[in-house]
């Protein structure tokens, strides 16, 4: 009997999960999430600090920047804190496991101590090949810090909206066991959706993943056979095992 079910659940259950996470698709996903929010901060920063020029110099500033360094030093600025998180939490999987770990990486672990030396260098440079005017760059200078507590923020808020969308999850997952209980699969469908649309927004973590393939498990179980909402201890404890 524990081998059908077992067969069962991997057959129609694990081919079809992807909510897989590994070491590489955590990673790509950080500095993904994490570069798009310095980058976005820079934006609105430059643009509050340069007033007197039109979108398009400010842009081009940017982009100047950008391809001078200053992307390289967001990118260093974000491995040097990964890293510094791996080694302080003793993580040998090479993976974080929950939002806390992340937020420590975000704030302690020197993102916007390298993005300003970055700043600086490029900037230097920069005006030294008279690729931008050094008025510009005083100003920029001048008012680092106000770039700074820009992207300090927003990464912040990142990371709210990270905590958010986990309990976002959680109270899918809380609804989608009340109505398993009250036999109404429609609404448990759509929390199930929920739960699904909401992982595509969020940092991989297994403690959020896992409580995520458990409810798949359980319900492209009862969606394979037709909507039986009976399922048994043992289809319980398997579907735990196998997320």
């Amino acid at each position: 009997m524990e081998l059908e079910l077992n067969n069962k659940l991997n057959n129609k259950i694990n081919n079809a999960n992807e909510l897989n996470v590994t070491k590489e698709k955590q990673n790509e996903f950080l500095e993904t999430t994490l570069g798009k929010t310095i980058n976005g901060a820079l934006d609105i920063g430059l643009r509050w600090i340069l007033p007197d020029l039109i979108e398009n110099q400010v842009i081009e500033i940017k982009d100047t920047l950008l391809k001078n360094g200053l992307k390289d030093g967001i990118d260093k600025s974000i491995e040097v804190a990964l890293d510094f998180g791996k080694s302080a939490f003793g993580i040998v999987t090479g993976k974080f496991d929950n939002i806390s770990q992340i937020q420590t990486v975000v704030q302690k672990g020197g993102i916007l101590d390298t993005i300003s030396d970055s700043l600086d260098s490029v900037l230097n440079y920069t005006v030294k090949k008279n690729m931008i005017p050094r008025s510009v760059a005083s100003v920029i200078k001048n008012s680092k810090n106000t770039l700074l507590d820009n992207i300090e923020s927003n990464l912040q808020n990142t990371m709210t909206q990270q905590i958010k969308g986990i309990e976002k999850i959680d109270t899918a997952i809380t609804n989608w066991n009340t109505y398993l209980k009250q036999e109404n699969f429609e609404k448990m469908e759509l929390e199930y959706q929920k739960v699904k649309e909401q992982l595509k927004e969020l940092i991989p973590l297994e403690t959020t993943l896992k409580k995520a393939r458990e409810l798949e498990n359980l319900h492209l179980l009862i969606k394979n056979r037709g909507g039986n909402l009976e399922i048994s201890e043992e289809e319980k404890e398997l579907s735990k095992q196998l997320s």
